[in-house]
C-alpha cells in the first residue's frame, strides 16, 4: 500500500509503527456553525481511508477532534448572549448529525479542546523548560520557532524566506516577540471570554497546541498518519510538528495526508460571492449518498469542482450501482430453484473467478494512494458484469455472491447501495385489504404471512378500533 506523504512529496510504502495497527489523527472542525461542504471533503476522504484500512485487517485508532474554543465561537456566543459552550455543544451535535447523514463513522475518540487543557499546560511547561518557548511580560507564551531545526520541513518553506518577503504568512507579530516568526501557545484572557488558570496568566490555548496534545494523549508521541485539508499544511501542521517533536523528542507522524480544495462552479467557496453551501443545504437538494459518491469521484489530492451538472452525473452513477443491486435482489427473491439453487455450477464458478478480477482492480486502485476514482470505476465494471451475466436462470448462490461483492466494495467507500425497496401506497393498501379478507375468512395463516411480507418491506401494521393503520419502520 502506497501513500503520498506531504513530508517527502512522494508516494511511500505504508509501514505501520505496530504491525496490524494504525494510529490516525484527522483535524476536525471548529464548531461555530453548521459544517460546510468544504469541511465534508476530509471527513469523507479519511473515513474512506479508515474503512479500507479496516477492510485490510488493520485495527485503526482514529482520532478526530472538535475545536470548541475559538474567536469565531466566542463572537457567535456574544451575538447570541450565551456562554461559548452553548454554541460549541450545539454545533458539535449538528456536526455529528451531518456526519451520520454522509455515512461517516464516528471516530474512535472525538476529543474536545476544552477538556484537554491540563495536557496543554503540561506540554507548554515542557517546551519552556527545554528552551523552545518563553513567556512574555503580559503572560503570552510563544514558541521559539528558530529553536526547532526542522521548521518548514512539511510545507517546504524556508524560515529566512518567510521572514524576508512573506509577511502575510507570519503569525501576527507583537513587539514582545523575540522573533516575528514565533507563534502563540497560550494567550491572556479578554473581558467576557472563557479562560483557564495557568502559571503565566489566566487565558486560553493557541490553536496549534490543541491538536499536538490531543494526538499525544489518545495516540502517543509518534503516530502513523496525520491528515487534513491542504489549507492546514502551513501554519497549523507545520507548527504541530515543531511543538510535538520539540517536546517529545520523537518524530511526530510518519505519513502526512492532505486533501485538495473544493471549488464551487470553478470559484472558491465564499459567503460574499454567494456560493457558500452547508452540508444541510446540499441534503435538501440531493441524497447525501450521491454527495459522498461525488466526493469520491476524484482523487483526494486533486482539486474538486462542485456543480449541479457534476452532481447530476454523480446521481446517475450512484443509481447505476443501486439499480444493479436491486435487480440482483429481485432475482434472488424470485429465482426458480430457491435455496435449492444455492449450489454454484461450474460455469458460474468461472464467472465468479472473472468477477474477482474487478475486486483486485478495486484493491489496486485503493493501494495506490487511495485512488477512489479508479476504485469506483472497478465497481462499475463489476456492475456491468453482473447486469450481463445474472438472469432468472442463475443459481441463488451465484446471484448472492455477485451482490455481496458489489455491496462489500461499495461499503468500503461508505456507499449504501443495498436499499430497502419502496413500495407504492396503493400496493400497501391492496395487501392490507387482502389481509383483512383473509382474517374475515379466518385464514389467519395467510393474514400473518401478509403482515410479515409487509414487515420485510419496512411496513409496520397497527390494528386499531378505527381499522388497520400502517407506517414505515
Amino acid at each position: 500500500m502506497k501513500i503520498y506523504n506531504t513530508l517527502s512529496k512522494r508516494k511511500e510504502e505504508f509501514i505501520p509503527l505496530e504491525e496490524g495497527k494504525v494510529k490516525m489523527y484527522v483535524c476536525g472542525p471548529t464548531v461555530y456553525n453548521l459544517i460546510h461542504i468544504g469541511n465534508a471533503r476530509p471527513m469523507i476522504v479519511f473515513d474512506t481511508v479508515r474503512r479500507y484500512m479496516e477492510h485490510k485487517g488493520y485495527e485503526v485508532n482514529f482520532v478526530s477532534n472538535f475545536t470548541d474554543v475559538d474567536d469565531k465561537i466566542i463572537k457567535k456566543a456574544v451575538e447570541e448572549g450565551v456562554d461559548s459552550s452553548v454554541i460549541s455543544e450545539r454545533y458539535i451535535e449538528e456536526c455529528k448529525k451531518d456526519m451520520e447523514a454522509m455515512n461517516v463513522r464516528p471516530a474512535t475518540t472525538h476529543p474536545k479542546a476544552t477538556q484537554e487543557i491540563d495536557g496543554m499546560l503540561e506540554m507548554i511547561e515542557t517546551l519552556i523548560r527545554k528552551g523552545h518557548a518563553y513567556a512574555a511580560q503580559d503572560g503570552t507564551v510563544y514558541f521559539r520557532t528558530r529553536s526547532f531545526q526542522g521548521y518548514g520541513k512539511l510545507s517546504h518553506k524556508n524560515l529566512d524566506d518567510l521572514q524576508g518577503g512573506n509577511r502575510s504568512l507570519l503569525v501576527t507579530g507583537e513587539d514582545q516577540k523575540e522573533d516575528p516568526l514565533d507563534f502563540v501557545l497560550w494567550k491572556p484572557k479578554k473581558e467576557g471570554e472563557p479562560y483557564w488558570e495557568a502559571p503565566w496568566c489566566d487565558g486560553r490555548p493557541g490553536w496549534h497546541i490543541e491538536c499536538s496534545v490531543m494526538s499525544k494523549k489518545y495516540l502517543g508521541d509518534e503516530i502513523d498518519i496525520h491528515a487534513g485539508g491542504e489549507d492546514l499544511v502551513f501554519p497549523h501542521h507545520e507548527n504541530e510538528i515543531a511543538q510535538s517533536e520539540a517536546a517529545n523528542e520523537r518524530p511526530f507522524s510518519r505519513y502526512w495526508m492532505h486533501n485538495a480544495f473544493l471549488n464551487i462552479d470553478n470559484r472558491k467557496m465564499s459567503k460574499s460571492v454567494g456560493n457558500f453551501f452547508t452540508v444541510r443545504d446540499i441534503g435538501k437538494r440531493y441524497d447525501l449518498q450521491v454527495f459522498r459518491f461525488f466526493m469520491l469521484s476524484a482523487h483526494y489530492r486533486s482539486p474538486l469542482n462542485f456543480s449541479a451538472e457534476l452532481m447530476e452525473a454523480a446521481a446517475n452513477g450512484y443509481d447505476r450501482i443501486v439499480t444493479s443491486v436491486s435487480n440482483l435482489n429481485y432475482l434472488i427473491r424470485n429465482v426458480s430453484g430457491g435455496e435449492d439453487g444455492a449450489e454454484i455450477s461450474g460455469r458460474e464458478e468461472e464467472l465468479l473467478k472473472e468477477a474477482e478480477g474487478f475486486a483486485r482492480k478495486f484493491d489496486e486502485a485503493m493501494e495506490d494512494d487511495f485512488n477512489t476514482a479508479d476504485a469506483i470505476a472497478a465497481i462499475f465494471e463489476l456492475v456491468k458484469f453482473a447486469n450481463t451475466n445474472a438472469s432468472s436462470a442463475s443459481g441463488i448462490g451465484f446471484l448472492k455472491a455477485l451482490k455481496d461483492e458489489i455491496v462489500t466494495l461499495s461499503d468500503i467507500c461508505g456507499l449504501i447501495v443495498d436499499k430497502k425497496e419502496e413500495i407504492l401506497d396503493s400496493e400497501i393498501e391492496a395487501l392490507i385489504d387482502e389481509r383483512q379478507a383473509a382474517r374475515k375468512e379466518k385464514n389467519f395463516k395467510q393474514a400473518d404471512e401478509i403482515r410479515n411480507q409487509l414487515l420485510e418491506r419496512g411496513i409496520v401494521l397497527e390494528d386499531t378500533r378505527e381499522g388497520v393503520k400502517w407506517k414505515r419502520a
